[in-house]
């Protein structure tokens, strides 16, 4: 769990803990303010209480220096002070009892419930600063997310909305790293290199990092890398998995959190669900189980939700809440599924989920897209076709667009690249070409549906 500091707005100001300094680093009382506390309401609500404003009861008020002015009656007063009977203070007066940098002038409420209960239910809009990420988040009213901007986005194109797309297999496995401007059209460009060539990983991204976990090298593979998708450069190195994972790309991840399926093993498909911190490094976390197993499935979702597409393993789809941990729940079959469609390549905004060609080991692979949507429970529906009949697909996405790029068929490896508009239905369109022909890498962005739409 991240240490935070937490900073409320509005009507509510939202405690961390059971105790609260205003003007001091290291607060040692429910309530220990250093300056002025100014109000236009102060009333005494019998002997050993006294209200200073709304929302705090004191037992004893403690002048130390200064003066008090009641009623026209003014004078020195040092110790405790205890009024018998009412005080009204006019709005007029300015009543100084304490902390010099905050000053009420109708109403300040304090919080109701403990910690636990007032850290999983914020104020939407609420901002804390993550400490242990370095990075400032605000409340959506559904899950805490790291703080973008639209301007970002419009001003500086080229460092944002990018799709990165790693590994695969030309036949032999690869360390390529290529990426895109997804918004734009045109070839992919050359971002670097993974530590350790190899296909089918798990792809996971939040705004700033893009990771591959697990895959085939050519064994099944236990390791993590990550990059900084603004910039471009050679995967460091992250962690391990619990297990080794080999053919899986099933993937969901929060502006927080990745959660990913390790798929295929030396004995067999599994059904296990692995989790990471995304903006820390170190090992996965078992986060719980699929209804079945799972091989060359593909993931995607929302900025609560994720999605995984079970491909050859089992059939159908099944979610889970990104933030919490558990088993998933089956989500829906895709129309017209049948145990050819492995490999197909997946990617959403935080509305839809698209999945994007697949098909069996040898045979022509199928150019069909369907989708899904992620709120809601229920079977994937026609979307339309794309340029090219492909398997082990690779697919990317921002707000308003999803990239699918490449495949075999059936041997065959393909470089191309073709996109969609996700809000609406049709067929695929031309974007351009990777830097090369393969299959079986794994696509991430900075602005995925996983991100709440940034």
């Amino acid at each position: 769990m991240a240490t935070v500091r937490r900073i409320g707005f509005g009507t509510i100001f939202e405690l961390e803990n059971d105790v609260v300094g205003i003007g001091t680093d290291n607060p040692t009382h429910k309530l220990q303010a250093l300056g002025n506390i100014r109000s236009e309401a102060a009333t005494d609500i019998g002997i050993s209480s006294f209200t200073t404003y709304q929302g705090f009861v004191d037992k004893e008020a403690r002048f130390t220096k200064g003066q008090i002015d009641n009623q026209s009656q003014s004078g020195s007063t040092s110790g405790e002070i205890v009024i018998d009977g009412d005080v009204t203070v006019s709005s007029a007066t300015t009543f100084t009892s304490g902390p010099q940098n905050l000053t009420v002038t109708d109403t300040f409420t304090l919080p109701s419930g403990d910690t636990n209960s007032r850290e999983l239910k914020p104020t939407p809009g609420s901002l804390r600063f993550n400490q242990d990420f370095a990075t400032l988040e605000f409340y959506t009213g559904n899950n805490w997310a790291t703080v973008n901007t639209f301007t970002e986005m419009r001003n500086s194109p080229g460092n944002r909305g990018r799709g990165v797309f790693a590994g695969g297999r030309i036949p032999s496995d690869t360390d390529i790293i290529d990426f895109i401007n997804i918004a734009s059209l045109g070839n992919a460009i050359d971002f670097g290199r993974l530590i350790e060539a190899r296909t089918d990983a798990a792809g996971i991204s939040n705004e700033i990092r893009g990771i591959w976990a697990g895959g085939d090298d050519p064994a099944d593979s236990t390791h993590i890398d990550y990059v900084t998708i603004a910039s471009e450069g050679n995967g460091i190195d992250f962690g391990n998995l619990s297990a080794v994972s080999g053919g899986t790309g099933a993937a969901a991840s929060s502006s927080t959190r990745g959660v990913c399926a390790l798929g295929q093993q030396p004995s067999g498909n599994t059904n296990i669900l692995n989790f990471i911190q995304i903006m820390t490094t170190g090992d996965s976390i078992d986060f719980g189980d699929l209804t079945g197993v799972l091989a060359e499935g593909a993931g995607c979702g929302s900025e609560t939700r994720g999605i995984i597409n079970k491909g050859s393993g089992s059939l159908g789809n099944d979610f889970f809440t990104i933030a919490s941990k558990g088993n998933a729940i089956d989500f829906g079959e895709d129309t017209g599924r049948t145990d050819s469609q492995r490999g197909c390549g997946s990617c959403s905004n935080s509305t839809r989920g698209l999945f994007a060609g697949g098909g069996p080991y040898g045979p022509a692979s199928l150019n069909v897209m369907r989708y899904i949507t992620i709120a809601s429970t229920g079977n994937a529906v026609e979307f339309g076709d794309r340029t090219i009949k492909t398997r082990l697909v690779s697919a990317a996405a921002n707000r308003t667009r999803g990239v699918f790029t490449s495949g075999l068929d059936p041997n065959v490896n393909y470089n191309v690249i073709d996109y969609v508009e996700i809000s609406t239905l049709g067929d695929a369109l031309d974007f351009g070409d990777l830097t090369t022909v393969y299959h079986g890498h794994t696509g991430v962005s900075d602005s995925h549906g996983g991100l709440g739409g940034f």
